[in-house]
C-alpha cells in the first residue's frame, strides 16, 4: 500500500475560508495528471461504490454479481473490476494503485496455424477464432531506451520537470509559478487585505489523495474541500 507523502504550501484567504492556491513541486503535479489515466473501474474501487455520484457504482455492482457464465469466453470480470493502470509508477504514489509491471506477460493462441493475431494478458483463455488456449508467451516491446546522455538525464519519470515550482489553484488549474500569476489570482478573488492571507504547509498522503480524487469529481473548490474541512458528499 502506498505510504509516501507530498508536501504542499497553501495560501489561504482566512476571511473567505478558501484556499487560493498551492505552491507545489513535481510530485504533486504528477499525481494530479495521473488522475486522468485512472480507469473508471479503478476510481470506483478506490472511492467505493457507495460514495459514487450517479449510477456508475451500480454498473460496478452489477458486474460483481453477474455470473461468469454470461461473460464471453475471451473476457473475464476481473479485467473490468480491477482494470490495469498504465500510468507512470512515480505518479501514483499517493493512491493504492499498482501500475502495469515492466515484466508483464502477454500471450497469443497456442495453435500456430491460427491466423488470428490478437494477444492477451490473461493466460489460457480461449482464442476467439479457433478456441485453442491462448497460452504461448510473446514479447512486448515498450518505450525505447534513451539514446544519449542528455535524453537519459531528462527522464525523471512522471510527467513534468522537477526544476519548476507550480501553482495549483483551488479548482486544480495548474501553471508554472510566477509573480504575475500570483497577482492575477489575487485580483481574480478580489483580495484586498494582505494581512488576511495565511501560509500553511500541509502533507498529502493516501487519505488526502483519495479525498482529492473524490473532490475533483464533485467540486470546483478541491483544495479547500480537502484541507479546510469542507465536506464533499
Amino acid at each position: 500500500m502506498a505510504t509516501s507523502k507530498v508536501t504542499l504550501k497553501l495560501l489561504i484567504d482566512t476571511q473567505s475560508h478558501k484556499v487560493l492556491f498551492a505552491e507545489a513541486g513535481k510530485e504533486f503535479v504528477d499525481f494530479l495528471f495521473t488522475l486522468l489515466f485512472l480507469p473508471v473501474g479503478t476510481v470506483i474501487k478506490l472511492l467505493t461504490k457507495q460514495s459514487m455520484v450517479g449510477s456508475i457504482g451500480n454498473l460496478y455492482d452489477s458486474i460483481e454479481n453477474l455470473s461468469e457464465i454470461y461473460m464471453q469466453p475471451n473476457q473475464d470480470k476481473n479485467s473490468l473490476l480491477n482494470p490495469q493502470t498504465f500510468a507512470a509508477k512515480a505518479s501514483i504514489l499517493l493512491l493504492d494503485v499498482v501500475p502495469v509491471a515492466q515484466n508483464k506477460k502477454f500471450y497469443r493462441c497456442s495453435n500456430y496455424s491460427c491466423t488470428h493475431f490478437s494477444i492477451t494478458d490473461v493466460p489460457r483463455i480461449a482464442c476467439p477464432s479457433c478456441h485453442y488456449s491462448m497460452s504461448s508467451e510473446v514479447s512486448f516491446v515498450g518505450r525505447a531506451v534513451a539514446k544519449d546522455k542528455k535524453e537519459a538525464a531528462s527522464d525523471q519519470g512522471g510527467y513534468v520537470k522537477g526544476v519548476v515550482t507550480y501553482m495549483v489553484a483551488d479548482d486544480l488549474v495548474v501553471q508554472p509559478m510566477s509573480t504575475i500569476s500570483c497577482i492575477t489570482l489575487l485580483n481574480k478573488f478580489n483580495v484586498k487585505e494582505v494581512g488576511a492571507l495565511e501560509e500553511r504547509v500541509v502533507d498529502l498522503g493516501m487519505t488526502e489523495g483519495l479525498k482529492l480524487l473524490k473532490a475533483s469529481l464533485q467540486s470546483k473548490s478541491v483544495l479547500t474541500s480537502v484541507f479546510l474541512g469542507d465536506t464533499v458528499t
